[in-house]
């Protein structure tokens, strides 16, 4: 399954796959509109998005090109607005084919949670529970730490991301994790979900910009507690507001 993303530049691409890329998605960047609509039938996406600050005049172009062979069901088609889209403007752009709006700073968490929701609604992906990533909040009680596998020292770390396949983090000090090599397996983990403690086996899958790892094993009483805890966050969201 392949995403086009369509930008002038590659910070917001580069955010996007740091945050919320779903498992089993390749990403395919273009910072023109005229070479992605070239390769549209060779890449042949499941969902572009394309940037309305970057090419105020040309993304009407590239969604009247995409829907005169393309449904929404075929590719879907999320526009991401830097500022606010007036009603009317949004109005048009869902009749010429839009499927989703994002408006807003993707620095911000919120923004960026709204733009992985419009993803998992229009991606058909195999577990979209696996593919939500939820946030570090100062009501959160996320917490990881480590075993360096050769040196054994204890590595702590401040988690950016956590979700049931994995959690992406910062070490607190990074000179005693540089050495570790991507697709290192590290037996010794304690994550901590609320009040409970949980020893996954992990993979390094990403040393930068945040270090990345997935779980390659939990016991079924350890997901148990993972996944009832990230179930909950949506309520422990809606009673802070």
């Amino acid at each position: 399954m392949k995403l086009m993303l369509v930008f002038a530049s590659d910070e917001i691409p580069d955010l996007i796959s740091e945050n919320i890329k779903p498992p089993g998605v390749e990403m395919i960047w273009y910072g023109h509109v005229l070479k992605a609509m070239d390769n549209i039938d060779e890449i042949d996406p499941a969902c572009i998005i394309i940037s309305a600050g970057d090419f105020p005049r040309h993304w009407k172009t590239l969604v009247q090109f995409v829907r005169s062979e393309r449904s929404k069901k075929q590719c879907s088609i999320i526009l991401l607005k830097d500022g606010d889209l007036p009603v009317e403007e949004a109005s048009k752009a869902f009749f010429i084919g839009i499927s989703g709006i994002v408006c807003g700073d993707l620095g911000r968490s919120a923004v960026m949670d709204r733009l992985q929701s419009i993803l998992e609604r229009y991606l058909d992906l195999p577990n979209k529970r696996k593919a939500r990533r939820y946030r570090a909040k100062p009501w959160t009680r996320f917490g990881f730490c480590m075993t360096h596998p050769a040196s054994k020292t204890i590595v702590t770390t401040t988690v950016k991301t956590l979700s049931a396949a994995g959690v992406s983090f910062e070490p607190d000090h990074p000179s005693l994790a540089a050495n570790l090599a991507e697709g290192t397996e590290l037996h010794e983990c304690s994550l901590r979900v609320g009040n409970d403690i949980i020893s996954p086996i992990c993979r390094l899958i990403r040393k930068q910009p945040d270090m990345s790892m997935e779980f390659i094993f939990l016991s079924r009483a350890e997901q148990s507690i993972l996944d009832s805890y990230l179930g909950n966050i949506p309520l422990q969201a809606v009673k802070r507001r």
